[in-house]
């Protein structure tokens, strides 16, 4: 992933919590070892043209342990699948399937963020893209 201070929707920016890295090692067949990585993440998204604020996880295979947050993203070169979003607020209702406490932390987080839109949020690193960067 590539980090960018400049807001851009139409390159799908993730803001991450850089703090919030974990990791499983798993083994193949012939001995040698990979990481499964995931970080908490938020992001904005258009959906039927209204704006939305999405809270969920990144994910990766990864040959190497990451050592950081940062490490992780910075490796992470995949993008196909975006993120896991676990909840997702537009203004008026919420979307996700998770206990109503859950409910309310993503909507603490959540609604300040979609009404400061497209601010980065308190605690969150950003912007990181998939998308390469343009050299100007």
């Amino acid at each position: 992933m590539y980090r960018t201070d400049r807001f851009l929707i139409s390159q799908k920016p993730y803001a991450i919590n850089l703090g919030t890295l974990r990791t499983q090692q798993h083994t193949r067949p012939g001995g040698s070892h990979f990481y499964y990585g995931s970080i908490e993440a938020v992001w904005f998204r258009r959906k039927q043209g209204v704006n939305v604020a999405c809270v969920g996880t990144l994910w990766d295979f990864q040959d190497g342990k990451p050592t950081t947050g940062r490490d992780f993203v910075e490796r992470h070169t995949d993008g196909r699948y975006g993120g896991d979003c676990a909840g997702r607020w537009d203004g008026t209702s919420y979307w996700g399937n998770v206990p109503l406490s859950v409910q309310e932390e993503h909507l603490a987080v959540l609604r300040p963020m979609l009404a400061a839109y497209p601010a980065l949020p308190d605690g969150y690193d950003g912007w990181w893209t998939f998308q390469t960067p343009k050299t100007r």
